[in-house]
This record gives structure tokens, sequence and C-alpha cells, in this order.
């Protein structure tokens, strides 16, 4: 079973931990990736856009001139959309773009995510990662310490860490979550991710407890 090493926050080795990708997913299906965060990003969206049509748009709905007679091609409102100053033809007006797919996609999406993460060696363990008082120059020296520095990062605690969070929360690229928070869209939108031996435990207890209600249900269907 492969080993990943946890460090301090000196950035030394001070042990390993067994993990591999089929703790947290027996295969990565990009596709269902694609479709979480497509849906984590349209919730995102504020919808507020909004365009004038020709109902909208100030002006005279008189015809311009008569239907012959004149030379000129035939004519109705000013406020048409094919004349300067009128409206939209298809004028977008305020949506909301919020959607859910099912919770079990969402939870398989955000376990594959992970499972990414450990493939690809960008999930960082540290054993721990406690502050007395909020401090952005102690946190910015752990990133540096674990080679986190230069991309973006995603820092995982087990639990809401008040401390931890004003302490990263004025570092670019680098933002704060806890293991029950984390999603599809917060991982892979992270160079790298950087978890607390504590969470990434919690992380992987959920992980096979999740797995094996799926199984049973499956079972029973």
């Amino acid at each position: 079973m492969p080993k990943l090493t946890v460090h301090d926050r000196k950035g030394n080795k001070v042990g390993t931990l067994n993990l591999e990708v089929e703790d947290f997913a027996p295969s990565i299906n990009k596709q269902l990736l694609h479709d979480a965060v497509v849906m984590y990003q349209a919730n995102l969206r504020q919808g507020s856009h909004q365009t004038k049509s020709r109902a909208d748009v100030s002006g005279t709905t008189k015809k311009l001139y008569r239907q012959k007679g004149t030379g000129n091609a035939r004519a109705g409102s000013r406020r048409s959309g094919v004349r300067r100053g009128g409206g939209h033809i298809f004028a977008i007006k305020p949506r909301d773009y919020s959607y859910r797919l099912p919770k079990k996609a969402l939870r398989l999406a955000t376990r594959m995510a992970l499972a990414s993460k450990v493939q690809d060696d960008e999930l960082i363990i540290i054993d721990d990662l406690k502050f007395d008082a909020p401090k952005t120059k102690d946190m910015a020296q752990v990133i540096k310490n674990l080679g986190c520095d230069g991309g973006s990062l995603l820092v995982t605690t087990a639990e809401h860490d008040a401390n931890v969070y004003k302490s990263a929360r004025n570092i670019a690229k680098v933002s704060v979550s806890r293991a029950s928070d984390l999603n599809a869209l917060n991982l892979l939108s992270s160079r790298r991710v950087l978890v607390t031996k504590a969470a990434i435990e919690a992380l992987k207890a959920n992980a096979s407890s999740n797995g094996k209600a799926n199984t049973t249900t499956d079972g029973e269907e």
C-alpha cells in the first residue's frame, strides 16, 4: 500500500500514512467531475443580467412613415431591434441558473476529486496546524516550508479553526475549508491541497462508510 509522508510545520518528515486512490474512489470518472464542477459554478452565478427588449426601450411606437408611396423600405416602430437605439431581439432577463445533481453523485465526485489529488501527488499532509493567535506571517512560513507556495492552495482542517482561517485569509491564492465542506469544485480549482492528519483520517473514514452504504443500497435494489 502506498505511503504518503506526514510533515511537521517546518517541512520535516515525522511519519507516514497508508493511503491510496482506492481509499476514496474505485476509479475516477472525468464526466462526473465535469458535471459536478459545472453545477457548482452555475450555482455561483448571480443571474442578474438584463437587457432591454423593444417593450422596454424609450421611444414612440408610432409607425415611422406610411406603408407605401415613399420609395423606402417598409418600417414600423422606432423601437425595432434592427434600428439604432432599438431593443434587443431576444432580450436577456434575470434568471436563476442553480440546479442540483443527486447527493450520491456529488459525494462520489468529491471523493473522486480527492482521489485525483492523491494520484497526482498534489495532496500534502501535515501532522498538526494550530496557532495560538492569528498570524499571517507564521502561516506563510508554514506554506513555504512545505513547498506549497507559488500556486493556489486549499488548506483543509478537521473542524473549523478561526485562527487558521484568519492566518490564511490574507494570503493570495490560499483558501481554507473544513473537511466536511470539501467539494469537487474547491478541490479541483486548487493546485495543491494541504490537509491535516486528523482531517485526512476523517475523510478516509467517511469515504469508507459512504462506499459501504452505496454498495449495500445497490445490492438491495
